[in-house]
Order: structure tokens, then C-alpha cells, then sequence
């Protein structure tokens, strides 16, 4: 019993080691540097998507494409520091995906249909934005043939960082 409490001790004191040193790491992008766009945010104008992913990132692309077919003027800005970004917009690992987009002063973080975008700009909720948490299979980007799409929920991000279900998307 003892050892099971020692070895759970240790495992505590890593993980606030790993905290502090990723609260200590320089920031490479700040929140002054990444302004959110402020175009008009009626569902039927073509809102301009600015789009931050890293280079390697083929199903962050393939998401830009889905926006851009869906009338979005999408900007892809390449940066390295995705996690800095992520962290000085409230984004937690939680609530992280691959790639993080501003539009109309929200925030669209991962692989949210634009369905979900166009009502958020539609009903212009007071959140910081959206999410749909990790890279789900067969959602906008991560459609891969052979593979079974999976049901995954995005959420409302408050401004408080709290979360709430915005919508849902069944697997077919």
C-alpha cells in the first residue's frame, strides 16, 4: 500500500513539474500578434476565416477547404507555437485540437462544421467561441475513406472558459 501512494506521489510532482515549465516556456505568439477578425458576421456575407496551423498539418488544410466551399474567405497563417497561440486564447488541452481559427471575433478551434460556425455568427452568442475537442473521425478535414465517421459533440467555449453542448453531429 505504501508503495501505491509513493508511486502516486511521484507521478503528482512530475505533472506540477511539467506545468511549471510549460507556464515558464517563452511565448513565441501572443495575443497582441493574433487579432481576431472583426468583418460583418451576417450568415449569408462571406466572413473572413483566419486560419492558424502548423506546416505539417494535411487535415488542417483539408478544414480550410471545407470552409472555403462553404463561402468562407479563409487566410492559412503557418506559425510555429500552436500551444502558445492555443494558451493565450484560453484553450486548454481539453478543448484542443490541431488547428485554431478566429472569425468574427470568436474563436473556432479544431474541426467544427461550418453548420456550427454559421450559427454562432447567425445568433452572435456572448462565448469566446467554439470547439470540437481532439480530431474526430469524419468531422470537416478528418474524413477518411474505409474509416467510420464517429458522432462527436462542439462545444460553446464561455467567457468564463466554462463549457456547454452547441451542437451535435450523429455518426451515420
Amino acid at each position: 500500500m505504501k508503495l501505491n501512494n509513493s508511486l502516486a506521489m511521484m507521478q503528482l510532482t512530475v505533472s506540477l513539474i511539467l506545468i511549471w515549465l510549460v507556464a515558464l516556456s517563452p511565448i513565441e505568439v501572443s495575443a497582441q500578434q493574433v487579432k481576431p477578425s472583426s468583418m460583418a458576421t451576417e450568415p449569408n456575407n462571406s466572413a473572413q476565416i483566419t486560419l492558424y496551423r502548423s506546416e505539417s498539418c494535411g487535415c488542417c488544410t483539408r478544414w480550410g477547404d471545407h470552409a472555403r466551399q462553404a463561402g468562407f474567405q479563409v487566410q492559412e497563417k503557418v506559425i510555429d507555437g500552436m500551444d502558445n497561440l492555443k494558451r493565450s486564447h484560453g484553450i486548454t488541452r481539453e478543448l484542443s485540437s490541431c488547428h485554431s481559427a478566429f472569425v468574427a471575433g470568436y474563436i473556432v478551434e479544431g474541426h467544427v462544421p461550418e453548420a456550427s460556425i454559421r450559427r454562432m455568427l447567425k445568433e452572435k452568442p456572448n462565448i469566446q467561441g467554439l470547439t470540437a475537442p481532439g480530431m474526430p473521425m469524419g468531422s470537416p478535414g478528418m474524413e477518411t475513406e474505409g474509416i467510420k465517421p464517429e458522432s462527436f459533440d462542439v462545444l460553446a467555449i464561455a467567457n468564463d472558459g466554462s463549457t456547454s453542448l452547441f451542437d451535435h453531429y450523429a455518426s451515420e
